[in-house]
């Protein structure tokens, strides 16, 4: 398979991988090599620390399970020690084999921001660093044209098309809740390469997005719940990116509502 190159900032970056099995440990290693990105191998939860109050990390990559101390406990203690001196979060995943033992709400309750299954792929692993790294220094995500070009609905004409300002606020502040579930899920299927989760999540999106007045979103929504059907998650990255990206911009103007 071609290798795509990877964003020239991420050689400023540095990834910090905990995992207790040599060998898996070596392949992450490698892995992180080949996308140009310094990193930093531990094998247990208390190694991770001691490397963590020795210097920043851009992002961490953490088996559940490991002696001495397992990745719930560090990732506790990372947000601790991120809290006590003020620092920014940097996002924690969990890798794991077993979601029966490590289920995704135990990952969220420790602190971790999303899980992946082993063994993981160069593919998938590209996909996680892409969504979880910082991207370059200074530079924002202009909106898509498509977004450019469209009258969102204003509180006043949301009234007067479901007559009711109380009905409003029920139905936006129910729709809004699923809308940013679903996204957050959707995320995590893009990130997984998982083409049937995709597509699930972008049809409850687009069922969501009727209802909220975004038509321009419904239809590309519509669009790439057949594309990823037919051609799955990655040649499709970047309509997916765009596309959640302008989401997450029209659900948080209709928060303002």
């Amino acid at each position: 398979m071609l290798m795509v190159p990877s964003p020239a900032h991420w050689r400023h970056l540095c990834v910090l991988v905990v995992e207790d099995h040599s060998t898996y440990r070596t392949m992450m290693g490698w892995f992180l090599q080949k996308f140009g990105l310094r990193h930093e191998l531990v094998e247990d939860g208390r190694s991770a620390l001691v490397a963590i109050a020795r210097r920043r990390f851009d992002l961490v990559i953490s088996d559940c399970q490991m002696p001495c101390m397992d990745g719930y406990t560090m990732a506790r203690a990372i947000r601790l020690h991120e809290r006590a001196l003020g620092h920014g979060r940097v996002p924690i995943i969990a890798l794991t084999g077993n979601l029966v033992h490590d289920d995704p709400q135990r990952c969220r309750n420790a602190g971790m921001d999303a899980w992946l299954l082993k063994p993981l792929t160069l593919e998938q692993l590209r996909e996680v660093l892409m969504h979880w790294l910082p991207g370059p220094p200074h530079v924002q995500p202009p909106l898509s044209p498509a977004m450019l070009s469209v009258a969102w609905p204003t509180r006043a004409s949301l009234i007067e098309m479901f007559g009711s300002a109380q009905v409003v606020e029920q139905m936006l502040g129910s729709l809004l809740i699923e809308a940013s579930e679903d996204s957050a899920a959707l995320a995590h299927a893009r990130m997984t390469l998982n083409p049937s989760l995709t597509a699930q999540r972008l049809h409850r999106l687009v069922g969501s997005l009727a209802f909220l007045g975004a038509a321009d979103l419904e239809v590309r929504g519509s669009m790439l719940i057949a594309e990823v059907r037919a051609h799955g998650v990655v040649l499709n990255k970047p309509q997916l990116e765009a596309f959640q990206r302008d989401l997450v911009v029209y659900l948080t103007y209709l928060s303002t509502l």
